[in-house]
């Protein structure tokens, strides 16, 4: 590592504020936590057990359902799509149960999110709250959850290489994914937007990027959209959210370009940056599974009808909501309604 790359280092460590009081940093986050890494082992996670396609199931409600793939006649209307909910155990999920515990992909640097609480020790957030509920329908009230730290541009490899049984990381649904992976139904509605300090010149997503140095995470949607749509920006790539708000911090960036519910909880820890303009794409966050395990695609969509039960009421997911993102998205109403491809 070069030395100009141990000093973004140390500084990522300690070097993200926080609105007064929260003291949620970035060294907490990144300590007890493994990340994995290209190429990485993990004999925690199996191996060659449960690849083969799961047999139809049945749901109470919706009948026989046949398994195939999701992403066949994707298009960006339906990409959230998912398969029928269904309880029954299949492969994968009899793969988890004999394991005892479920291993789940998150990150631990985004706070609301996913981030270690420094009061608790814990991992805390709108992600480890769902991939709790998840493991507590499979394996019981006292189930064993291994949460694995995984980069932006990992999520995909931990699935297909079994590392992981499922990502839960604010992970957007699109067709170019759907090739790769299963994604549940959308458990939340976002949207690519721009944050940038508050006395920048910069106002959208627009041509005042001309000639900024934005930053966005390599492998997400963000990259996607400025190599589509650069606005005359020079594009710098990082392997999490975090290192864009240090990058803004040290000066090294002019603007961020990603998901806006993330882009709220970074404003939340630099009261110096704020979002700019308004959303400009459609970002349905999803559960991610290994394409093959479609008995356990239909069990987490069984688990997100129970978590979506109340509506804008009192439900989990408006408790969850409540508790964790409402100061910084106030205007949102409820969760997103499913959508069945069967």
């Amino acid at each position: 590592m070069s030395v100009r790359g141990r000093v973004l280092g140390n500084l990522r460590a300690v070097l993200a504020p926080v609105v007064a009081g929260m003291g949620v940093m970035a060294a907490a986050a990144a300590v007890l936590v493994p990340t994995l890494a290209v190429g990485a082992e993990d004999g925690a996670v199996g191996g060659g057990a449960g690849r083969a396609s799961s047999p139809v199931v049945t749901h109470r409600a919706y009948g026989p359902a046949p398994a195939r793939s999701a992403a066949a006649g994707c298009t960006p209307g339906n990409a959230a799509e998912s398969l029928r909910p269904s309880s029954d155990d299949g492969p994968a999920v009899t793969r988890i149960k004999e394991r005892g515990q479920l291993v789940v992909g998150v990150d631990q640097n985004t706070y609301r999110w996913g981030y270690r609480d420094p009061a608790t020790g814990k991992l805390a957030g709108f992600d480890i709250d769902l991939a709790r509920a998840i493991a507590a329908d499979m394996l019981g009230p006292h189930a064993k959850v291994v949460f694995k730290a995984v980069p932006t541009n990992q999520r995909i490899p931990a699935l297909r290489k079994r590392r992981v049984d499922m990502v839960v990381r604010t992970m957007t649904i699109n067709c170019a994914r759907k090739k790769l992976v299963a994604f549940s139904t959308s458990y939340f509605q976002g949207g690519q937007q721009v944050l940038a300090p508050k006395s920048s010149g910069v106002k959208a997503f627009d041509d005042s990027l001309r000639g900024k140095r934005v930053c966005t995470a390599a492998g997400s949607t963000g990259e996607s959209e400025l190599a589509a749509r650069p606005h005359g920006a020079k594009v710098l790539t990082v392997p999490n959210q975090l290192d864009c708000l240090v990058r803004l911090q040290l000066g090294q960036a002019d603007a961020v370009v990603t998901d806006n519910a993330l882009a709220a909880a970074q404003a939340a820890q630099d009261p110096r940056v704020e979002l700019k303009g308004r959303p400009f794409t459609d970002e349905p966050y999803g559960v991610a599974m290994n394409e093959a395990d479609t008995d356990l695609v239909r069990r987490v969509n069984k688990v997100l009808d129970d978590y979506r039960a109340g509506g804008a009421s009192d439900g989990p997911w408006m408790r969850a909501y409540r508790k964790w993102l409402k100061a910084d998205l106030p205007d949102i109403s409820g969760p997103p309604s499913p959508e069945y491809s069967d």
